[in-house]
């Protein structure tokens, strides 16, 4: 009888692994798709602005900066990479993402619990938030703001009030995911930049799965090779009128309008 007991043992496993086989080489069905990206046009990029936030609004660009002391909100010339408009933070604030809701721009402040709102077309501020956690990240879905912490979690706040409604984690083949930064919803996804990565996540956000990724250093290392002292990519921006996205990251001195195909 206790010969029979490695059958009965090997069939008991079996049954629990319903039927799946332990291969290291076998793809994770869950593994998000790869994203390749294609340079379609560059333009300039101020390498003075370390990039918290890019986004395109009615046509025009806008962009949140960072650092103590050298923070700002600016409206971006594409073609030129100059500020046609802007506005400087206090010292005390070290700016992070920015978004525009119904003609209402928010930007987030890194350690200060701080958010703003300003009033296009003329930056005026007109608002201040308080917030208990970090700023990283922030974008918006039509309805509420979308911010990131630097973790693995997504916050959606109610825009006039900036309280939270609810939380949603973001997983990498079932595993959660970290250091998400600069985000941008495009077309139902919210695409996120990974800090200290080359990495750009499409997150579907009814689940917080990462369906797809881009690896961006082959960019990042053209960048570096302009300019040496260019940081890591950051910033993601859609204009929905015309179907174009454009990245870019701290201190670089490129923009680029890039497509994406998987």
């Amino acid at each position: 009888m206790k010969k029979c007991l490695p059958v009965l043992l090997a069939f008991a496993l079996t049954a629990c692994n319903n039927g799946k086989k332990d291969d290291p080489d076998q793809p994770n069905p869950d593994a998000p798709k790869i994203m390749t990206e294609s340079i379609v046009n560059t333009y300039p990029h101020d390498t003075s602005s370390y990039t918290q936030g890019l986004l395109f609004y009615n046509g025009e660009m806008y962009e949140g900066t960072g650092n103590y002391g050298r923070s700002k909100l600016l409206k971006v010339d594409l073609k030129t990479g100059k500020a046609v408009k802007e506005i400087s933070l206090d010292r005390k604030y070290f700016g992070e993402g920015v978004t525009i809701l119904r003609d209402t721009v928010y930007q987030l402040t890194w350690k200060e619990n701080t958010v703003f709102a300003y009033t296009l077309p003329d930056f005026k501020k007109v608002k201040e938030f308080t917030v208990q956690r970090d700023g990283w990240g922030l974008t918006t879905d039509g309805q509420s703001l979308i911010a990131s912490d630097g973790s693995s979690t997504l916050y959606y706040y109610e825009p006039s009030s900036l309280k939270l409604l609810k939380t949603q984690d973001v997983t990498e083949a079932g595993s959660l995911s970290y250091n998400l930064n600069e985000l941008e919803f495009i077309d139902g996804f919210i695409y996120a930049n990974q800090y200290e990565a080359a990495y750009i996540f499409k997150i579907d956000p009814a689940t917080g799965a990462i369906v797809a990724k881009a690896d961006l250093s082959k960019i990042w290392n053209r960048v570096k090779t302009i300019n040496p002292g260019a940081d890591v990519p950051n910033g993601i921006a859609w204009d929905a009128a015309t179907k174009k996205m454009y990245i870019t990251g701290k201190w670089w001195p490129e923009l680029y309008e890039v497509q994406f195909s998987q």
